[in-house]
């Protein structure tokens, strides 16, 4: 490369950090106008649905960030009350003073093979969580599977919606996972992500993991 080549490429890539550091600021000015105008709080009621992993995990996260914070948290589980997790043996055992864990479910419902049995578990699990919902010095409630169980019908969809209207205190963040939410608890949300299964190692004879799915 010659040396006139070599100056013309060096003030070529002048130009382009140039024009980009342009283009940055501009950005910047746009995202600052937009975030001077977000300036309020409240409680969010958030959904994570969807076939894709990590409904769990996400709304696991959060409560870890809550509890990072010093927020006062509480977890009810509504399904997976039969299996050991990572989530609960941790909470259980190092922050049991700053997010209580109850775990009301007694497994999947291929598992039980009872439906009364699993109306009843989950109608128990329904009362913990309104107790620990109402009660205001829970920054983040969450509930974990609940959709399983409205999907099947254990619980009311009208009655968890309205109670989500009407009793959550304001501040109050509530998270509700599990797939196939139902459009009602969808509406009456303020944030909503679905999972979306593009690849799974269960499909390839992979079982779950410690560490991964639990």
């Amino acid at each position: 490369m010659t040396e006139e080549t070599t100056e013309t490429t060096t003030e070529a890539t002048g130009h382009d950090d140039v024009r980009h550091s342009e283009k940055m600021a501009k950005k910047k000015a746009a995202r600052d106008k937009i975030m001077a105008t977000k300036t309020g709080e409240k409680g969010l009621i958030i959904v994570h649905t969807g076939k894709g992993k990590g409904k769990s995990s996400s709304a696991f996260g959060m409560i870890f960030r809550h509890i990072a914070h010093g927020k006062p948290s509480a977890v009810v589980q509504f399904i997976k009350g039969a299996m050991w997790t990572g989530e609960r043996d941790l909470i259980e055992k190092h922050f049991s003073e700053i997010c209580q864990f109850h775990t009301m479910g007694e497994g999947f419902t291929w598992e039980t093979q009872d439906r009364a049995r699993d109306v009843a578990a989950a109608g128990a699990a329904w009362e913990k969580a309104k107790e620990l919902i109402r009660d205001e010095r829970n920054s983040m409630v969450l509930l974990d599977e609940i959709n399983i169980a409205l999907r099947y019908d254990y619980i009311d969809i009208n009655e968890v919606v309205e109670f989500l209207r009407t009793e959550k205190p304001y501040m109050t963040h509530v998270v509700l996972t599990g797939r196939n939410a139902k459009d009602e608890l969808i509406e009456v949300a303020d944030l909503v992500t679905e999972m979306e299964l593009i690849k799974h190692p269960f499909r390839s004879g992979i079982k779950g993991q410690a560490g991964v799915e639990f």
